[in-house]
């Protein structure tokens, strides 16, 4: 008589309407923030597992997830009837630390600009750095834990949440924000109530005095800022063309029931495109 072959895995149990990985191969996540987080987890984690997760992650096996500031959680669907439990834990940073987060931003008008027109500029990460406050998990940063009976680091049921949650991260920058502790609208609210920093801040590239147009005839055409100071950003990110149009308060003007803005958009970018060529 024949031996029995050796069974293999135990395949999980399908679901439908599950959470989804869009990425069908290759490597998940296309921002750089979430390139950021996929890159720690694929440096401190089990490559079989994670590729195991991706799998998971790709057929739909996540009922749901939520996302918490400093915590978030999900339930897999394994081989077993029982969904597993999983959670991921990270720091979530105080009030103050907070507060000086967003003061630091706040103070660099093209990092706040690019904030508040809902884009994740790179150089956040520096200033985070800089105030010893990780914006991304570290080798010890990240608490992993799932109800499955796998003790692997992380188990496949983790990576495919991790996975999930890298896509998530695409979609809407701020929830890496969020899971640090900080909301998307209470940021975008502290930064418009900073202003462009706090008297303690340094000053940036548009802090230029003000003066009565009377006193300016002499030296209206002058740059308001030193050639000194100009050289000191010569590395800054790109610019984007409607910059002025995030920085400065919308007027109450409306043309044809159209606010004003979003006519002057489209030929800030227009003239833009027409220096580039």
């Amino acid at each position: 008589m024949r031996g029995r072959k050796p069974s293999g895995p135990a395949r999980p149990v399908r679901i439908e309407g599950g959470l989804r990985a869009r990425t069908r191969r290759g490597s998940i996540g296309e921002q750089w923030w979430s390139r950021r987080f996929v890159d720690v987890l694929e440096r401190i984690c089990d490559s079989g597992r994670l590729s195991r997760g991706r799998s998971y992650a790709r057929s739909g096996q996540i009922l749901d997830l939520e996302l918490a500031p400093g915590l978030v959680t999900a339930r897999v669907q394994g081989s077993r009837r029982t969904p597993y439990r999983v959670g991921i834990g990270i720091t979530a940073y105080r009030a103050d630390e907070w507060r000086d987060l967003t003061g630091a931003l706040a103070a660099q008008a093209l990092y706040r600009a690019k904030l508040l027109a809902g884009e994740m500029p790179p150089e956040i990460e520096g200033v985070f750095d800089e105030h010893g406050l990780p914006l991304f998990p570290g080798e010890q940063g990240l608490e992993m834990n799932c109800s499955c009976p796998d003790w692997g680091f992380p188990c496949k049921h983790v990576s495919a949440v991790l996975y999930v949650l890298a896509e998530a991260f695409d979609d809407d920058p701020f929830l890496v924000l969020a899971w640090r502790g900080m909301e998307r609208d209470a940021l975008l609210r502290s930064l418009r109530e900073a202003g462009g920093g706090g008297p303690a801040a340094p000053p940036g590239l548009f802090d230029v005095a003000d003066a009565p147009f009377a006193e300016r005839l002499a030296d209206f055409y002058q740059p308001g800022v030193s050639p000194a100071r100009l050289r000191e950003h010569t590395q800054l990110p790109d610019t984007p063309p409607d910059l002025l149009l995030r920085i400065l308060d919308a007027p109450p003007v409306k043309a044809r029931h159209i606010p004003i803005l979003d006519l002057l958009r489209p030929a800030y970018r227009r003239l833009a495109g027409d220096d580039d060529s």
